[in-house]
């Protein structure tokens, strides 16, 4: 299966190698595999084939990938329950799971939301994301739950596009964070740049970077001699960076409870609850729930918010830091 990948090099994306940046903007690819593509000649830089993958990129340099999906003859619909919060003729409004990823990727090409939005309505699903995501105008992570907002024709994806762009969308988390934030309230704003040290982690840039702002505001705080402290913060993206919470919370020291990938070794307490000590630990995610979403209706143009509820897995170990 072929899959042409248009790229448009903006402002804050130049002085890059053409094989970081395309690594760095396809997240399934390898550096590996991106020179192995253009050894290929699978990669044009403004028209042209590209031969060499060291040259640096500059704004408004236009890219054409053309990936060749080996061993896949086409996405497999996958049945599996959809918690579906909202549709109609332009839009589904989705509320994921914790445990499944968004698109089909290396290692996982049929167990994902796009095959499961495939068995829903294969019809129905924009195509300007490529062969691999349909439908697909925003991503949260594999190990985070909450809302999502899928495009079933191109015009409404160009359009929730656009807000995406421009910061316009409403987006709040809730997450369970080790300590307390000082101050309890505020904005973080930082460079956030793909980690130098492992690539499939971010982290916070001093020069290089995209610009990340989180809005936050503490809503409880969970401390006494039988549980560890925990806060529950409420978190505003004006910004929308890969784990762009995940490693704002990092940055402040205050990593979110189950988070495996930005994790901090916290001494077990004595007197912790039993109890309590084993829901974190049995935690098999990260406590990060996109809690509320909007947007302009693509078509309507009417504003549109949907809230959700927390998992019963996340709900349940805040019941117990209440009570304990």
């Amino acid at each position: 299966m072929k899959n042409i990948i248009n790229l448009i090099v903006k402002e804050d994306e130049i002085d890059q190698r053409i094989d970081v940046y395309l690594a760095n903007k396809q997240k399934e690819l390898s550096r590996t595999r991106v020179k192995k593509l253009i050894i290929n000649k699978k990669v044009k830089l403004n028209n042209s084939i590209l031969e060499d993958p060291s040259k640096k990129v500059i704004q408004g340099d236009s890219i054409v990938l053309e990936i060749i999906e080996e061993n896949i003859k086409s996405l497999k619909p996958y049945n599996y329950n959809l918690e579906i919060v909202y549709e109609d003729d332009d839009i589904i409004v989705i509320n994921k799971s914790s445990g499944i990823s968004m698109h089909p990727g290396a290692g996982n090409y049929d167990n994902t939301i796009v095959n499961a939005l495939i068995n829903h309505n294969a019809k129905q699903l924009s195509d300007i994301g490529g062969d691999l995501r349909p439908g697909i105008v925003h991503r949260i992570d594999k190990d985070t739950s909450g809302l999502v907002v899928i495009a079933k024709n191109n015009y409404a994806h160009e359009n929730l596009a656009k807000q995406f762009s421009k910061h316009t969308i409403t987006r709040v988390y809730q997450a369970l964070i080790w300590g307390k934030l000082r101050p309890q309230r505020g904005t973080i704003e930082t460079l956030i740049k793909r980690s130098s040290k492992n690539r499939q982690l971010m982290e916070v840039g001093i020069l290089k970077g995209k610009k990340a702002i989180t809005e936050y505001n503490t809503l409880e705080v969970f401390e006494n001699e039988k549980s560890p402290t925990l806060s529950l913060v409420e978190c505003k993206l004006k910004t929308g960076r890969t784990h762009q919470i995940r490693v704002h919370m990092s940055y402040k020291s205050n990593n979110i409870l189950g988070d495996q990938k930005y994790k901090k070794k916290f001494k077990k307490l004595k007197k912790v609850d039993e109890s309590l000590n084993d829901l974190i630990v049995s935690l098999k995610r990260q406590f990060l729930h996109a809690k509320v979403l909007g947007f302009q209706h693509p078509k309507s143009e009417k504003y549109l918010e949907f809230d959700s509820v927390l998992p019963k897995e996340l709900e349940i170990i805040l019941n117990k830091l209440r009570n304990t």
